[in-house]
């Protein structure tokens, strides 16, 4: 692995730790991007990389863009990440959960962890025999926050959707919008369900075709394989699998007039975001319309620290701002001629003190 402050996702990030565990066989990178409005919160992602130098450019980006949503979406929270390198059967054991738990807990909470791609809920109920510094916790009361962040996500995502819409193609409704969405999981069938209950045409994709198909004959939704779905002419395309889609092969293939989907780091490059606008496709930073899940893990987790009760509705009130958000940086972008990411980053910089 390449000294890290050499990558160029490096953002003069605050801690980056490489965790080795012999006896449970845990390799695992924790970074801290900003601890500027608090701790470092982001989930852990549990990955099987090609190569470690891959694993180390995730824990990077992802970090960075935990600055930027957290601050976006007015949490009290820094951006942090984490990425625990999977072997090749994808083996996950107790032990290995132990003992990165363990080494969050020894950062003293400068680093929150939860649940991200990989990861359970039952993952992080072992992880918080260990450690405080956790959230997305199973819940029995479902007027309480905290569980399974996905379908909080789903919402914000639906909701941004919904606002790119009306932004894009002057519409108040989704339905008869025709929707492609990339990755049929948690968060992306979350948000197929979200669409088709208020009559969106949907088109549904996944790695796992079996997953996707399932889906689409609930919904009575149309399928797509894996690598034909950024091709396929709609009015959104909505991105809900992994990053780093969106670079020069990818926009050239995209046949819509919006991308709002809940994938992580979407654009390759800082260079892809005015591409994307070049070619008059709205944008909405991921960042931005995929902050249900975190606001859910935050407002979790500060209850749980302050031993005071945490209303649902309090989430869902948080996550309803989001397509106000969402319009405010469009407006801007319109305005001054920056794409949607532009405009983003630079009110997220100041938000963190950069």
């Amino acid at each position: 692995m390449t000294a890290f402050w050499t990558e160029p996702d490096y953002d003069d990030h605050e801690l980056v730790e490489v965790i080795r565990d012999r006896n449970s066989g845990l390799t695992a990178i924790i970074a801290v991007h900003s601890t500027h409005l608090g701790p470092g919160a982001g989930g852990t992602r549990f990955w099987h990389y090609a190569e470690p130098e891959a694993a180390m450019r995730d824990a990077l980006r992802l970090s960075r863009g935990m600055s930027y949503k957290n601050a976006m979406a007015g949490l009290p929270m820094g951006g942090g990440k984490a990425v625990i390198l999977a072997n090749s059967d994808r083996a996950k054991t107790p032990t290995m959960l132990a003992a990165f738990a363990d080494a969050v807990d020894a950062l003293g909470g400068k680093y929150v962890t939860a649940e991200d791609v990989g990861i359970s809920e039952a993952d992080m109920a072992v992880v918080a025999e260990r450690t405080k510094f956790v959230s997305g916790l199973p819940v029995s009361d479902e007027d309480k926050a905290g569980g399974d962040p996905g379908p909080f996500t789903a919402l914000g995502i639906f909701l941004g959707i919904k606002a790119a819409v009306k932004h894009k193609l002057g519409k108040d409704s989704v339905e008869g919008v025709h929707v492609a969405v990339q990755g049929t999981g948690s968060v992306g069938g979350g948000v197929a369900r979200l669409l088709a209950k208020e009559g969106a045409r949907l088109t549904l994709s996944d790695i796992h075709e079996d997953r996707a198909h399932s889906l689409a004959s609930e919904l009575g939704a149309d399928t797509a394989a894996p690598d034909a779905i950024m091709s396929v002419a709609c009015d959104v395309f909505s991105p809900n699998a992994l990053g780093a889609i969106l670079d020069e092969e990818g926009i050239a293939r995209l046949d819509c007039q919006v991308v709002a989907g809940g994938a992580n780091n979407q654009l390759k490059r800082d260079e892809h975001g005015p591409m994307l606008a070049k070619r008059g496709i709205l944008y909405a930073p991921d960042y931005v319309i995929n902050a249900g899940g975190i606001i859910s893990v935050t407002l979790e987790y500060l209850c749980r620290r302050e031993q005071a009760p945490c209303d649902i509705n309090e989430v869902r009130k948080r996550i309803a701002l989001i397509p106000g958000r969402l319009e405010q940086i469009w407006q801007e972008s319109d305005r001054t001629g920056a794409s949607p990411d532009q405009v983003a980053d630079r009110m997220a910089q100041a938000l963190i003190g950069r």
